[in-house]
């Protein structure tokens, strides 16, 4: 199903706020940019760079890091903009992994409700 498009961050001057004044956490395949919306729900963007292979192989890494966010969602505390940043092994793990990816690097930022 994916993540519904209310949820996504679509443009590139919200991407570049939350890379340049959010913090930054590292998972072993992901790194999670994370920075307040002011806003009731969260919004996800996910960044794939063409060091992950060809367009298909970076479509299917968006649509695994999609699925990952659209499975945590309900757990998360609201009110902030989250970026994900591909890493080039994420390309060859299954949406678990990159779940449990995602989830590592969420704990760490404190995103979870208690």
């Amino acid at each position: 199903m994916g993540l519904p498009r209310p949820l996504r961050l679509a443009r590139s001057e919200d991407f570049a706020r939350v890379r340049a004044v959010g913090q930054t956490f590292r998972s072993r395949l992901l790194l999670l940019n994370v920075a307040p919306n002011g806003l009731l729900y969260n919004r996800y963007g996910v960044i794939t760079g063409k060091r992950l292979g060809g367009a298909v192989v970076r479509n299917r890494v968006r649509r695994l890091f999609r699925e990952a966010v659209r499975a945590t969602n309900s757990r998360l505390t609201g009110g902030w903009d989250i970026v994900l940043v591909a890493h080039p092994n994420a390309a060859a793990q299954p949406v678990s992994e990159i779940q449990r990816a995602f989830e590592a690097a969420a704990v760490q930022a404190g995103l979870f409700r208690e």
